[in-house]
C-alpha cells in the first residue's frame, strides 16, 4: 500500500510555509492525540502519521528531497523508514514536545510521554557518503559499511549505573521527571509541567557511576552494517536507516543513519535522470554509406545499424536501455548521440579524391533532399 502524501496529511499544498506546517501538525496531534483519543487505534494510526509527515516537511534538507523524488527519497526500502513504522511514541512524545512548549497547556502531553513524563534521550545522526557505479544503481545492491558510532555500554548495559544500586529516585520530581505549577491566567489557574531541572527528565539520578563510560552509558565503538539500497537512486540522494546510527545516553533511542548517494563516473556512459547517454563517433564514408556498430550498455554491448546518409547530430532512441526509476517498473532509454570524425591528417592520395569529390553537388548540403548519384561517384574514386 502505497503512503498517502505528507502535504495531503497535514492539509496543506506543496511548498507551505514553515510556521504554516508546525501549525497544522499542532492542531493534528491535538485532535488525534492517544490521550483524547484512549483505545482508539484508527486516530493513534493519524497521531504517527502526522508526526511521520512533520519530521520529514519541518525538516529543509528533507522536505527538498521529498520535494523532488516523493516517498522514494525518504529512503523507505533501505531499512529505514520514517516515524510512523519505524519509531513508537517515545520517540514522537520526545522529538516534537518543543512544537508546543513546556510551558504551555499542552506541556503535560509532549513533554512527557507516555512514561510519566520521563524524559527520552535519543541519540545523534550520522551522515555516510557511499559511491554506487552505474551497474550498482541499475540493479540495486546491498553494501557492508563498517561505521564507527556511539553504542551502548557494555559494563553497565547502556544505564551509565555501576549495578543496580547505582541509581536513586529523583527528590525534586519523585520519579515523574516533571516539575508542575500552577499559574493564574485570565481563564483561571491552569497548571503546566516542565523537565525536572535536577534529573533533566529522567527521573532518577546516578549515584554511583559506571567506570566504563563514566555515567554516560555509551562508548565509542564499531558496527558493520548492511544497506539495501534500491536500483535507480541518483547523486545526492539520502537514505535513511533508523536506529543505526549514534547510541543515546542512559537507554534512550539511537539516532538514525543517513546515507548519501554518490555516483562514480563511468566514463563511457553519461547519466540524465533515468535515461543514458552515449557519444557515438563515426567517420565519414560509415556516416555517407551505412555501417553497423557496437555501442555500451548497463549489460554489456548493443549492436545497431546506420543507414547511409546519417548526419552529424543524430540521435538514436534504445528503449528500455537506461536506469529504472527508484521502486517502480520503469525505466529509462539509452540515447546515442551520432558525431561525424573529420579527418586531420590526410594522405596526399586522400587529399586528391576529396579535392575531386569536393565540387559535387552531393557534396553540398542539401538539407532533406537524397543524395542521388553519390555512392556511385564514391565507388568510381575509391576503384
Amino acid at each position: 500500500m502505497s503512503k498517502r502524501d505528507y502535504y495531503e496529511i497535514l492539509g496543506l499544498n506543496k511548498g507551505a510555509a514553515e510556521g504554516d506546517i508546525k501549525k497544522a501538525y499542532r492542531q493534528m496531534a491535538l485532535k488525534y492525540h492517544p490521550d483524547k483519543n484512549p483505545g482508539d487505534k484508527a486516530a493513534e494510526d493519524k497521531f504517527k502519521e502526522a508526526a511521520e509527515a512533520y519530521e520529514v516537511l519541518s525538516t529543509p534538507e528533507k522536505k527538498q528531497r521529498y520535494d523532488q523524488f516523493g516517498h522514494a527519497g525518504m529512503g523507505g526500502a533501505a531499512g529505514g523508514g520514517a516515524y510512523g513504522g519505524g519509531m513508537n511514541m517515545e520517540d514522537i512524545f520526545s522529538n516534537f514536545g518543543d512544537v508546543f512548549g513546556e510551558d504551555s497547556p499542552f506541556g503535560s502531553f509532549f513533554g512527557g510521554g507516555r512514561s510519566g513524563g520521563k524524559r527520552v534521550n535519543k541519540g545523534s545522526n550520522i551522515r555516510i557518503k557511499v559511491k554506487l557505479n552505474l551497474n550498482e544503481i541499475a540493479h540495486g545492491v546491498e553494501k557492508k559499511i563498517k561505521v564507527n558510532k556511539q553504542v551502548a555500554c557494555n559494563t553497565c548495559k547502556g544505564s551509565g549505573a555501576q549495578g543496580a544500586s547505582g541509581f536513586s529516585t529523583c527528590s525534586m520530581c519523585k520519579g515523574s521527571g516533571q516539575v508542575r505549577r500552577v499559574t493564574n491566567t485570565i481563564l483561571g489557574q491552569m497548571q503546566t509541567a516542565s523537565t525536572c531541572p535536577n534529573c533533566s527528565g529522567e527521573g532518577q539520578v546516578i549515584v554511583n557511576k559506571c567506570k566504563a563510560c563514566y555515567g554516560s552509558g555509551i562508548v565509542h565503538g564499531e558496527e558493520v552494517i548492511n544497506i539495501n539500497i534500491p536500483a535507480g537512486v541518483g547523486e545526492g540522494m539520502q537514505l535513511n536507516m533508523s536506529g543505526k546510527g549514534n547510541a543515546a545516553e542512559r537507554g534512550g533511542y539511537a539516532g538514525d543513519l543517513l546515507v548519501v548517494i554518490e555516483e562514480a563516473d563511468h566514463g563511457e556512459l553519461k547519466r540524465d535522470g533515468n535515461n543514458l547517454h552515449y557519444d557515438l563517433y563515426i567517420n565519414f564514408a560509415d556516416a555517407a554509406l551505412g555501417c553497423n556498430a557496437e555501442v555500451p550498455t548497463i549489460d554489456g554491448k548493443a549492436k545497431i545499424k546506420l543507414d547511409g546518409g546519417t548526419q552529424a547530430g543524430k540521435v538514436l532512441r534504445l528503449k528500455g536501455k537506461g536506469l529504472p526509476q527508484v521502486n517502480s517498473h520503469a525505466k529509462g532509454d539509452l540515447l546515442v548521440n551520432i558525431n561525424v570524425w573529420t579527418p586531420q591528417n590526410l594522405s596526399t592520395e586522400e587529399k586528391k579524391i576529396l579535392e575531386r569529390l569536393r565540387d559535387s553537388n552531393n557534396f553540398k548540403p542539401h538539407p532533406g533532399k537524397n543524395d542521388k548519384g553519390f555512392f556511385e561517384k564514391m565507388k568510381e574514386y575509391f576503384n
